[in-house]
């Protein structure tokens, strides 16, 4: 079935990143839709002057994030395997993958919903929620947390099925939940009278369609990977090759969750439930940047790891290049639609004087460093492909974890709430240095494995290396 995939050392770069990009983008683009509807219907079943539901949505969400790294870390560390593997004409150690990724999915899910569930107030405290968004956060996340399979093994198959190269049946998936979800949420909300429940349940089942679009495509025999029932039975090598190809990954999404315990903590201290709300919104905005840019990286890595796994060096290095100035005039573009309608932007989802103040000041800052991110996701994103767990970690954790948390920390004492603002494009600035620095390197270690390539092209034989490689 690895024929299906020789496209990707066959197609020009330009055309194939476009053809794997944009599905992926088109989906992301619609998830982020379905996060903004939620709220946006949240806003307009309490009152645009109530900002407190917003606020519990936005205290819920980077618990959700952890639940969805668990499908991140096996989607990510999944599909570098598959694709390299794919590559290296290796069927059978893609199919166990595959079996392996499912399984672990039903394990992981029920594994995390007990303690959430039992400890969920606490849990909330932690993330910063204040008396009065703490009721509307603990009500959207028990639905959410009871229905976290769909969440562990929806994104876990978008990885895999985006490492086959056939982005387009991820980005219909998407498609699917996103109009679900649209369709769902005033039925519940406002037909049932459930509010925060109501959306909840609403977004629950829209993952749920999502999630069996992508199942039915393996269990159908449709995919380059074949699935067998019997590759459900774990596989210890596999599974340690997941987990540590994908911990930067998962590690990367619980930064997130990680970094917001700081910044909401620093938010109650210095904005209150407002400024809680208004960064729930702006973190909703900056999705519709962050996340093509992210889709750029996902058509970037099977392109990547195929050709790692072909030994097509110079092939990557066109993909990362096209890749890194595509993200880069995308986060251009981004920044300057944000500050020029950002007011309009904000009162989307609240008009109070005081939020839209508050937000509008905020939302210009936060979005400064936007052209910067693209250089480190790419760069991430081809460590993982490649397989080497070590640099992608450091990448996938540095700007959350080694630069915005101390940035949250010692700037607001500085310029209190305006400090929580400027964090974050200072993070982005640092985090823009190292993975030049990063990318620099390997780009030395490709152009001498090439050279090395064209030299003992005829006498030597394919080296397995390049596609068992993990560190």
């Amino acid at each position: 079935m690895e024929e299906k995939c020789e496209f990707l050392e066959k197609e020009s770069i330009g055309k194939l990143l476009f053809k794997l990009s944009i599905p992926v983008i088109i989906g992301m683009l619609v998830q982020a839709i379905y996060n903004v509807v939620d709220t946006f219907f949240v806003g307009l079943f309490y009152g645009t002057e109530n900002v407190q539901p917003i606020g519990g949505l936005s205290i819920a969400f980077p618990v959700q994030m952890i639940i969805m790294a668990f499908g991140i870390v096996l989607g990510t560390g999944g599909s570098s395997i598959i694709s390299r593997a794919l590559g290296a004409r290796e069927s059978e150690k893609a199919e166990k993958t595959l079996g392996n990724v499912l399984s672990l999915s039903l394990s992981l899910s029920a594994f995390i919903a007990l303690p959430c569930l039992l400890y969920l107030d606490p849990i909330l405290k932690v993330f910063g929620a204040t008396s009065g968004v703490l009721p509307y956060a603990k009500e959207y996340l028990q639905i959410i947390i009871i229905g976290g399979l769909f969440f562990v093994s929806g994104v876990a198959l978008q990885n895999i099925v985006r490492a086959e190269g056939n982005t387009r049946l991820a980005m219909n998936a998407m498609l699917v939940g996103g109009g679900l979800n649209l369709l769902l949420d005033p039925i519940f909300m406002f037909g049932f009278d459930l509010g925060v429940r109501g959306a909840a349940i609403a977004t629950v089942l829209s993952q749920a369609a999502a999630s069996i679009c992508l199942l039915q495509y393996y269990l159908n025999g449709k995919s380059s990977v074949r699935f067998r029932t019997e590759t459900l039975k774990p596989d210890l090598k596999i599974i340690k090759a997941i987990g540590t190809i994908g911990f930067g990954s998962f590690i990367m999404e619980c930064s997130s969750s990680i970094m917001m315990i700081f910044v909401y903590n620093a938010l109650s201290i210095y904005g209150g439930d407002i400024a809680l709300a208004v960064f729930g919104i702006i973190m909703r905005i900056n999705s519709f940047i962050f996340l093509p840019i992210l889709g750029i990286a996902f058509g970037l890595q099977p392109i990547v790891g195929y050709n790692y796994g072909a030994r097509k060096f110079e092939r990557i290095g066109k993909a990362v290049k096209l890749s890194l100035a595509t993200t880069t005039i995308f986060g251009f573009i981004g920044l300057i639609l944000v500050y020029l309608f950002a007011e309009q932007l904000l009162s989307i989802f609240n008009t109070s004087p005081t939020y839209l103040a508050i937000g509008k000041n905020a939302l210009v800052i936060i979005i400064l460093g936007t052209p910067l991110i693209g250089l480190n996701v790419v760069t991430s994103t081809l460590f993982q492909a490649l397989g080497k767990a070590r640099p992608a970690f450091l990448l996938s954790v540095c700007r959350q974890l080694l630069f915005l948390i101390p940035a949250v920390i010692f700037l607001p004492r500085l310029y209190e709430l305006k400090g929580v603002w400027a964090a974050f494009p200072v993070s982005d600035f640092l985090a823009f240095i190292l993975s030049g620095l990063m990318l620099l390197r390997i780009n030395k270690l490709f152009k001498k494995r090439k050279s090395s390539l064209k030299y003992n092209q005829k006498s030597e034989p394919k080296d397995k290396t390049y596609v068992s490689e993990t560190q």
